[in-house]
């Protein structure tokens, strides 16, 4: 799948993610809105790819120890940072805390799984 549509599917997921309670795209305009979406979702993409890889490896005895479950506790700290860094960038998009960032990135991964089996089918012809 293309980054671009990875990113556009990504940023589906976040805006869905802001029915957490903690999880805010503040009061702008539906097009500064989706500008910020769009950066979120490439900022959250570049925090998987640079940050989640190195705690997964200096984190791996815990992966083995929880059978996998401290993953989703990696994936709220990772969705937290990507709110504190949005933040410092300038993007009006607010994580409060660890609870909430813990439930949108349950939700960003579920939406963004179900979008990308859609979108296979969709763009694959099956």
């Amino acid at each position: 799948m293309g980054i671009l549509l990875q990113v556009l599917l990504t940023a589906v997921a976040v805006w869905v993610s802001t029915v957490v309670p903690g999880i805010d795209l503040g009061d702008a305009s539906p097009v500064a809105k989706i500008g910020t979406l769009l950066g979120v979702a490439l900022l959250f993409g570049l925090v998987n790819a640079v940050v989640k890889p190195v705690v997964k490896f200096f984190g791996c005895v815990f992966y083995i120890v929880t059978l996998g479950l401290i993953g989703l506790v990696v994936n709220g700290l990772m969705f937290w940072l990507t709110g504190y860094l949005a933040d410092k960038l300038g993007l009006p998009f607010v994580v409060t805390g660890f609870w909430p960032a813990f439930w949108g990135a349950i939700i960003v991964a579920f939406v963004g799984w179900v979008l990308s089996i859609v979108a296979d089918r969709v763009f694959d012809g099956d």
